[in-house]
């Protein structure tokens, strides 16, 4: 069994432990298989708490140094290299903003079956072939008939099937707009905008926000100073404020934006989660807004498939010529699958199946997190949590990270020099509710520290 010990001159105790573990690991002083000593004995062997012992536990095993078997305890891996590093992701990841998989929903089973039967039908080989950029017509007709209870008028020539909500946001930027062109956003907004910006050279205008989203009048002053060409807004469960944009709010953006003469684009990918309905931008100002809708938050990212609704049937043909030349087309196989899922109500089934899972998800993350301020939709897949004066986001993420729980830092998300110090927290990625509860758990004990990366007074 390893004799516990820490180095005394690493950065902090958790990792003095860990440093210590892995030298003795490589001197041969314990070997691969060895056991190693419950947390509370070294804790007591030491003089620490048990939580920078735990800390020290999960980092060696994001190292790889050691393996924990149910009912047997910790042991040396096996496996370990001895090499040490970083290179292993965190043990528990809550920072992909993905939906849950919720144990009344198997994928390997729906896939597989989905797929043969699209196979299967009469012209299911048409599938495997090109398709058009603006994608097959029942393809089309499909993504019409789950977006009409949004979306009320909707013609089926207006739209277009895309591969992902980030190649139709792309496609929509790139027949837009040129370079030094204005991007109006909220001031903490989605990072896939952040990427389109820098890829063609477009400047972000960033927009005061409140508890429900971006505020109106700051709107309305960025068109007065800055005359952007595009507001960009996530109407609903924003990413990542979770903050739902009021219909009354809504309509005041919309006839800003109307008044100025700026395009919207409407990127809604969490309007399925929600039970109850409001009027989208597309619905409220159809001629002057791109609305995206993607199946990537309330069924799977796997599929690829998102619907782009444009203000004419023109614009379509036109924004279909950029995907034409860039993506060609979006995956012409899960794009009928998506349509099969549509017509025979299997869609509709996951998306009540994660919606139930990230309730449940966010009632244990509000018992773990209730002393905090922090903000969150009851259905949504995240929740945004701004940190005590003595926290940096980019400290506490890091911390996090060593810790073995990997989060965004609000840094990620900033239109803006200096936002503020908070983090997005993901529930959908945890494999399952105790992986997410060990993960919240941890969060929850370091918030409460002292900042590690604050450094003394001498």
């Amino acid at each position: 069994m390893w004799r516990p010990r820490l180095i005394e001159t690493s950065r902090m105790k958790y990792l003095g432990i860990v440093e210590a573990l892995e030298a003795d690991i490589r001197s041969g002083r314990v070997a691969r298989g060895d056991r190693v000593p419950p947390q509370r004995a070294i804790a007591e062997a030491l003089g620490v708490d048990l939580t920078t012992v735990t800390r020290a536990f999960n980092e060696a095993r994001r190292r790889g140094l050691v393996d924990a078997q149910a009912g047997r305890g910790t042991f040396i891996s096996e496996g370990v290299e001895g090499d040490g590093g970083d290179r292993r992701p965190p043990l528990i990841d809550l920072s992909m903003n993905i939906p849950s998989q919720p144990s009344a929903v198997d994928f390997r089973k729906m896939l597989p079956a989905g797929v043969a039967g699209v196979l299967g039908s009469a012209k299911g080989l048409l599938h495997l072939h090109y398709q058009d950029s603006t994608g097959a017509d029942p393809d089309r007709s499909a993504a019409v008939s789950w977006l009409g209870t949004r979306i009320e008028g909707l013609a089926r020539d207006r739209l277009v099937v895309t591969a992902g909500a980030q190649c139709a946001l792309y496609g929509v930027c790139e027949l837009l707009l040129g370079r030094g062109d204005v991007v109006a956003a909220g001031a903490l907004t989605y990072p896939g905008l952040k990427a389109v910006a820098i890829q063609k050279g477009l400047v972000l205008e960033p927009l005061a926000m409140d508890a429900l989203g971006i505020i109106p009048d700051a709107f309305e002053k960025a068109c007065r100073e800055r005359r952007p060409k595009l507001l960009y807004v996530i109407p609903t469960i924003d990413n990542p404020t979770t903050a739902t944009l009021p219909e009354e709010r809504r309509r005041s953006l919309a006839a800003i934006a109307r008044t100025h003469d700026v395009t919207i684009v409407e990127d809604d990918p969490y309007a399925p989660l929600r039970p109850t309905r409001t009027a989208a931008f597309a619905e409220l100002a159809p001629d002057i807004t791109w609305h995206i809708a993607t199946l990537s938050k309330c069924v799977t990212p796997a599929l690829r498939v998102a619907y782009l609704v444009a203000p004419s049937a023109a614009k379509a043909l036109r924004v279909a010529g950029v995907l034409r030349a860039t993506v060609l087309m979006a995956p012409p196989l899960m794009s009928a699958l998506a349509s099969r899922w549509i017509a025979d109500g299997s869609l509709e089934e996951v998306t009540k199946s994660i919606v139930a899972e990230n309730a449940e998800r966010q009632t244990l993350a509000a018992a773990i997190l209730g002393g905090l301020d922090f903000a969150a939709d009851p259905f949504g897949h995240h929740l945004w949590l701004p940190l005590p004066d003595h926290w940096r986001a980019a400290d506490f993420a890091e911390h996090a990270d060593r810790a073995g729980v990997s989060i965004v830092p609000s840094a990620a998300f900033a239109t803006m020099a200096h936002p503020i110090e908070a983090v997005r927290i993901s529930l959908g990625v945890a494999p399952d509710r105790g992986d997410l509860e060990d993960g919240l758990r941890l969060l929850a004990s370091l918030i409460a520290q002292p900042s590690l990366g604050a450094k003394a007074v001498v």
